[in-house]
């Protein structure tokens, strides 16, 4: 799929990942329908690139308004290649600190509105023979630290979904890849609601921190890079790190969750009864 101009679908486009990979795009000469809660916020992209951009303001935990959306986008385009899933918060704190609507949000913005904009594009992507879809999960999609338990809850649940979805359309030409970031300065946590923090898990939160500070983020502009050339790619992973780091951490975790499956196995033929082998 290396064909250009390509047209994107790109949610979270005003700050951070999105705000960097949008002018990646609109600069390879692709076109753009760039997303976020205001559409005001996307005004300098369409100053910059004109009629190569189209903003929308919607909230992606509507299902609804993701549906007009990515209808908006496919009659103004002629139809989608590439959905990228970029739109989402962190929320910092103990599992018992978040508070229930917390908790809600963190999934209504980071698993059911990118699985809402999935499910939009789908039938075009199908009815035109293929696309991608670029799920922005995490390293904390498939590791899990103190004090993101909700966060990690959220792109746990994206990696699953992903993981299903890109089986069943296959078939069609769509290919799913799931991005998983390490470490990049991108406001994230600022631009995220937090809970109040609460001494009794002090512990957990120096556990996060402390964690975490010998890591040393990656270059937005890079990674910008690696969205367009992953975009391109032939045959193109179904998850993929962006950064470094991470692959050492996930050999350590892996590994870990092996040797304890292993150390209880004993247990694990105990529960299956007298038909075990």
């Amino acid at each position: 799929m290396t064909e250009h101009p390509k047209t994107w679908f790109l949610t979270g486009a005003s700050r951070g990942f999105g705000a960097q990979w949008a002018r990646a795009v609109l600069e390879s000469g692709d076109r753009l329908a760039a997303t976020a809660r205001d559409a005001a916020s996307l005004k300098p992209l369409v100053d910059t690139y004109g009629d190569q951009v189209l903003p929308l303001g919607f909230d992606v935990s509507d299902a609804t308004a993701v549906r007009h959306a990515v209808a908006e986008a496919e009659a103004h385009f002629g139809g989608l290649d590439v959905l990228v899933n970029n739109a989402g918060h962190m929320l910092v704190g103990a599992v018992e600190e978040a508070t229930d609507e917390q908790i809600r949000s963190q999934m209504d913005t980071n698993y059911f509105g990118a699985l809402w904009t999935t499910r939009a594009v789908l039938p075009g992507m199908r009815a035109r023979g293929g696309g991608r879809i670029l799920q922005v999960s995490s390293l904390g999609g498939v590791v899990a630290y103190p004090a993101l338990g909700i966060y990690h809850a959220s792109k746990w649940a994206l990696e699953a979904v992903s993981q299903s979805l890109a089986a069943e359309v296959a078939p069609f030409g769509i290919h799913v890849t799931l991005i998983e970031p390490i470490v990049f300065q991108t406001g994230l946590t600022a631009n995220s609601p937090q809970t109040s923090p609460d001494d009794t898990y002090a512990h957990a939160r120096k556990a996060l921190y402390g964690g975490a500070a010998h890591i040393v983020p990656g270059d937005l502009e890079a990674s910008g890079r690696a969205l367009l050339e992953l975009a391109d790619t032939p045959e193109p992973p179904l998850r993929v790190l962006f950064g470094v780091g991470g692959l050492e951490e996930l050999r350590e975790e892996y590994a870990r969750r092996l040797d304890g499956w292993e150390q209880w196995d004993r247990l694990s033929r105990t529960a299956h009864g007298s038909a075990a082998s």
